[in-house]
């Protein structure tokens, strides 16, 4: 009989160690599983975090990368920007050289003067004295050239940056072109500049009236010109 109570007594404490074994492996269990779940999601978070932090840097990188491009770019446009204003300004001098050449057709407003010999000459007079001279024809286009004239014409011809203009008797010579009085001078200019200048007080309007010579001034709102062909 005690060995048997003692058997007994073995089997319970077999049982209860069983049991604190099974126990012990059961909470070990569980927490290894709570213990390595906010270890993989830490992990997970931490790769995450890693690949969102490598990605804002490539992002940052093909800003950068961006705005060099956009700079370089607004740079060629500003190069070429200036180019082109620098060929507008050449092409509109060589346009305004061509104008003056007497090369090209002109169109604009300006003036018109006429000059004529005086209608009545005293018989005991020199008649020379009461005509338009190649002097007078002369210091009208350099007044008019002074004030801003663009282009100019003699009785419809174009003057060019050589024109002369000789006078042979009653009739004078532009170019080698010889043209009657009256003489009609016109100018392409600033219409109220021009007219201005003829009339300044004391002028050569005035000087024309000294030397009795008939001129009258008007201006033009549609003045064509058209080109020289002077060789």
């Amino acid at each position: 009989m005690k060995i048997k109570g003692n058997y007994v007594l073995l089997s319970l404490v077999c049982l209860v160690l069983g049991f604190m074994v099974a126990y012990s492996y059961s909470f070990t269990s569980k927490k290894l599983k709570v213990t390595q779940t906010p270890n993989a999601q830490w992990d997970r978070e931490y790769e995450l975090r890693s690949m969102l932090i490598e990605q804002e840097q490539t992002n940052s990188k093909l800003e950068n990368q961006v705005a060099r491009l956009q700079e370089k770019a607004r740079a060629e446009e500003q190069k070429f920007a200036d180019q082109e204003s620098k060929l507008k300004g050449v092409v509109k001098e060589v346009g305004q050289l061509r104008m003056y050449l007497g090369a090209v057709k002109v169109k604009g407003e300006g003036v018109e003067v006429t000059l004529s010999d005086a209608a009545n000459i005293p018989a005991d007079k020199n008649v020379n004295n009461y005509l338009v001279h190649d002097g007078h024809i002369q210091a009208l286009l350099n007044e008019l050239r002074a004030a801003g004239a663009s282009a100019l014409a003699v009785n419809g011809q174009r003057l060019s940056d050589n024109s002369y203009v000789t006078c042979i008797g009653p009739v004078i010579n532009v170019d080698g072109t010889e043209h009657p009085a009256p003489f009609v001078i016109t100018a392409i200019g600033d219409p109220a500049v021009l007219d201005g200048a003829l009339h300044i007080p004391g002028g050569i309007m005035d000087q024309f009236a000294r030397d009795n010579i008939g001129a009258k001034a008007v201006t033009k709102n549609d003045i064509v010109l058209e080109p020289s062909y002077k060789k």
